[in-house]
C-alpha cells in the first residue's frame, strides 16, 4: 500500500513538472498574431481559438492552468495580439488583465466633421451607426486608440472632449490683445487659419494677418470661408473659385461681410488654436500664394499686387 502511495505521488509530481514546463515554456507561436475572443467564451472555447490560431499547442493544459491558478471564470474578450512564442502563462496573465489590442484612427487636421465622419465611419473595426451630430470645430485632429468592437459615438465623443480640453487650454493662455471676444471666435479664427496654409512655420504670420485686419476693421477676404457658404462643409468644391462665387450672400463669405463668420469652417488643430491664441507680432495686411507651397506676405495693397502678379507668373510658366 505505501509503495502504491509513492508510486501515486511520484506520478503525481511528475504530472505537475510536466504540466508546468508546459505552462512556462515558449509556445508554438512563429510569428506575433492578433486573435479576437468572443464575448461569452468559456476556458474551454477559448482554448480552442488559441490553440487554432496555433498560439498553444494543448487546450486541455491551458484549462487545467487557468482553473488551477484560478483564471478559468477571469478571461477578459477582446483582441489580443500575442507575441511569438509566448508562453501559456503569459497568455494566461495578458487575458486575465485585459491587455487587449489598441488600434488607431487618425482625422487630419482642416476637415470638416461630414469629411471626419466619413472616415469614423469607414472604418469596418468600429461598430454601430453614427447617432451624434457633432457641429464643424468640434472635433479635434488627432490619432484616436480604440478597441475592436468600440462604438462609432464613443470615437467621436474622445475628439469632442479633446478639442474640448485643446481649446480651453489655448484660450486660457491667449494674448489678450487678440481682437476676439470669447472662445468660439477664437475656435472661428483657428479654423481660417488652418485653410489657410499646411506650412506648420506660417501659421503665426497667417494669423497675425486675419487679427491685423480684425484691429483694423478691415474685411478678412478669405477664400476658404466662401468655399465654406458654396459647400457648406459637405463636399469638396471640386473647382477654382470665381468672381460670381464673391457675391454670394452669406454670413461666411468674408469679401462681403467684415468680421469672423458665425461658426468654424473646418476642424483646426492643436497648432492653429496656438497661433490663433498667441499670432506673431507683424504689420502684414495681405498674403498670397508663392508657388512653392508656401506664401508671400506684404503690408501694402501695391505691394501684395506685385506677389500676386508673381503668382500669376508662376502659374503661367508652370501650367501643364
Amino acid at each position: 500500500m505505501k509503495k502504491l502511495f509513492l508510486f501515486g505521488l511520484l506520478c503525481a509530481l511528475l504530472v505537475a513538472v510536466y504540466v508546468k514546463k508546459a505552462v512556462y515554456e515558449p509556445g508554438p507561436l512563429v510569428e506575433d498574431t492578433v486573435v479576437l475572443i468572443n464575448r461569452g467564451a468559456g476556458s474551454g472555447s477559448v482554448a480552442e481559438m488559441l490553440s487554432q490560431a496555433g498560439v498553444i499547442k494543448h487546450p486541455f493544459l491551458f484549462k487545467l492552468a487557468a482553473r488551477l491558478q484560478g483564471l478559468d471564470k477571469h478571461l477578459k474578450a477582446g483582441e489580443y495580439q500575442f507575441a511569438s512564442h509566448v508562453s501559456m502563462a503569459d497568455v494566461l496573465a495578458q487575458m486575465a488583465k485585459g491587455e487587449v489590442l489598441y488600434r488607431k484612427l487618425t482625422l487630419p487636421e482642416g476637415l470638416t466633421t461630414a469629411q471626419m465622419l466619413k472616415i469614423i465611419q469607414s472604418n469596418e473595426l468600429l461598430s454601430g451607426e453614427i447617432t451624434l451630430e457633432p457641429e464643424d470645430g468640434s472635433l479635434l485632429p488627432e490619432t484616436y486608440s480604440f478597441f475592436r468592437g468600440d462604438s462609432r459615438d464613443s470615437v467621436i465623443i474622445q475628439a469632442q472632449e479633446a478639442m474640448q480640453k485643446a481649446l480651453s487650454e489655448a484660450w486660457g493662455k491667449r494674448d489678450e490683445t487678440v481682437p476676439v471676444k470669447n472662445s468660439q471666435e477664437l475656435l472661428v479664427l483657428a479654423s481660417i487659419i488652418e485653410k489657410e496654409t499646411g506650412v506648420p512655420e506660417e501659421r503665426g504670420l497667417v494669423a497675425s494677418v486675419f487679427v491685423n485686419r480684425l484691429r483694423k476693421g478691415m474685411r478678412l477676404q478669405t477664400d476658404p470661408t466662401v468655399i465654406y457658404a458654396l459647400t457648406e462643409g459637405k463636399k469638396d468644391l471640386g473647382r477654382l473659385l470665381t468672381r460670381k462665387d464673391l457675391e454670394i450672400d452669406s454670413p461666411y463669405n468674408t469679401y462681403k461681410y467684415y468680421g469672423l463668420p458665425p461658426k468654424p469652417i473646418c476642424n483646426p488643430g492643436k497648432a492653429s488654436l496656438e497661433a490663433a491664441a498667441n499670432p506673431e507680432v507683424s504689420s502684414y495686411l495681405y498674403f498670397v500664394a508663392d508657388g512653392t507651397g508656401g506664401h508671400r506676405f506684404a503690408n501694402s495693397l501695391n505691394e501684395h499686387n506685385q506677389n500676386v502678379s508673381h503668382w500669376k507668373k508662376y502659374q503661367r510658366n508652370n501650367k501643364k
